[in-house]
């Protein structure tokens, strides 16, 4: 028995060293070698300052901006160390209050607009971190930002297609536009001495 006691604490004490030790240390040095900005975190700078990540989606309400996803994360909005969705059901009396506010959110933003609002803009993401939108909430906001910017909103949808992600491999998911890349771009474009 004691032989047996001996045998089991080497195999834990190897596959500790294995798994615990090597390869979160070969992972990382992969990454780190063939991926070095994703491994990172992906992160984002503006003139030298640090602004955020391409993988985090972050919080607009100035109509200069485009908006992200509503964040349903707490105890604040697009909180990274709480991710997670709302699990409101479709007939959930607090998921159609939060759209509802959010639908009159964009409509007082941009009381002309009289298309419908697209579906990603009125609800949070599964994650409540998404930074991407759909082409169409990204085409929804064109007037209102080329309005506030004093821009032509053609001007603005071809920034909007030069911004706008294809598919996973090709053939995942639909198209998206990451809204802190777009604003970034904005800013760069058409230089903002108001902060956002």
């Amino acid at each position: 028995m004691i032989k047996q006691i001996k045998i089991s604490l080497v195999v834990i004490l190897l596959f500790t060293i294995l798994t615990g030790v090597c390869y979160p240390l070969a992972v990382t040095g992969i990454a780190q070698l063939l991926f070095p900005r994703q491994a990172n975190g992906s992160m984002l700078h503006s003139r030298g300052v640090l602004v955020g990540s391409a993988l985090i989606g972050q919080q607009f309400t100035s109509p200069k901006y485009f908006w992200s996803r509503i964040s349903a994360t707490v105890p604040y909005a697009y909180n990274a160390g709480a991710s997670g969705g709302s699990n409101f059901g479709p007939l959930n009396p607090a998921l159609m209050d939060e759209a509802g506010k959010r639908i009159h959110d964009l409509r007082q933003a941009d009381s002309g607009n009289g298309a419908r609002v697209p579906a990603d803009l009125a609800t949070s993401s599964a994650s409540g971190l998404d930074p991407h939108i759909s082409i169409a909430s990204a085409l929804f906001q064109v007037r209102r930002v080329a309005r506030a910017r004093g821009i032509s909103e053609d001007s603005l949808r071809q920034i909007v297609a030069l911004f706008t992600e294809g598919r996973q491999f090709g053939i995942l998911g639909e198209p998206t536009v990451n809204v802190l890349k777009l604003n970034l771009s904005l800013d760069r474009v058409f230089i903002d001495e108001e902060g956002r």
